[in-house]
């Protein structure tokens, strides 16, 4: 009994640690991937409802690589209620191969989940659309404040065939003068 009791416990623990870094069933990373081209600055466009960015407008996040290959993810946010920006800094490491669009990140120490881009304009890298690890999470991220109103439709039909319940999708306020 106490051996079943370890193991179960041990597996439990080792979940935690390993963390979420699975994908919808329907979503497929992009191929080729260049986290070089993808650095740099994202402005979010259109999510799904989360706890830790709700309030939020004029969310942007800024990837860095650091010399070990992982990446410096720093979010931004800004609470129009309280007046005041909400920054949350993480990192970003491959799952498998660094040409693949599936990362793993963390905020919180050793807790990573599955960061997963699976549609990008491959050629420019001025948009993303990013899910976690199942259809509760999805964005539509942009190099500008703004998408065209045929790539805000792309997006979503995209992401209905996927699975993701796009009459829930938020549009993100961006304010230039923030």
């Amino acid at each position: 009994m106490k051996n079943q009791l370890f193991i179960t416990l041990t597996l439990f623990v080792s979940s935690l640690l390993l963390g979420c870094t699975g994908m919808p069933d329907k979503v497929t990373p992009v191929s080729p991937f260049s986290i070089e081209q993808y650095q740099g600055k994202w402005y979010e466009i259109a999510r799904l409802d989360h706890s830790f960015e709700r309030g939020l407008d004029n969310i942007t996040a800024n990837y860095v690589i650091n010399e070990d290959g992982s990446v410096t993810v720093l979010n931004r946010g800004f609470n129009s209620e309280e007046q005041q920006w909400s920054e949350a800094q993480g990192k970003a490491k491959f799952v498998d191969s660094d040409n693949v669009g599936h990362l793993k990140v963390s905020f919180f120490g050793p807790f990573y989940s599955s960061y997963v881009v699976f549609g990008l304009d491959q050629q420019d890298y001025q948009y993303a659309y990013v899910s976690g690890y199942n259809n509760d999470y999805l964005w539509l991220l942009a190099r500008t404040p703004t998408v065209s109103e045929q790539r805000l439709a792309d997006f979503k039909a995209s992401a209905k065939q996927r699975g993701f319940n796009t009459d829930n999708l938020i549009m993100v306020k961006q304010d230039p003068a923030q």
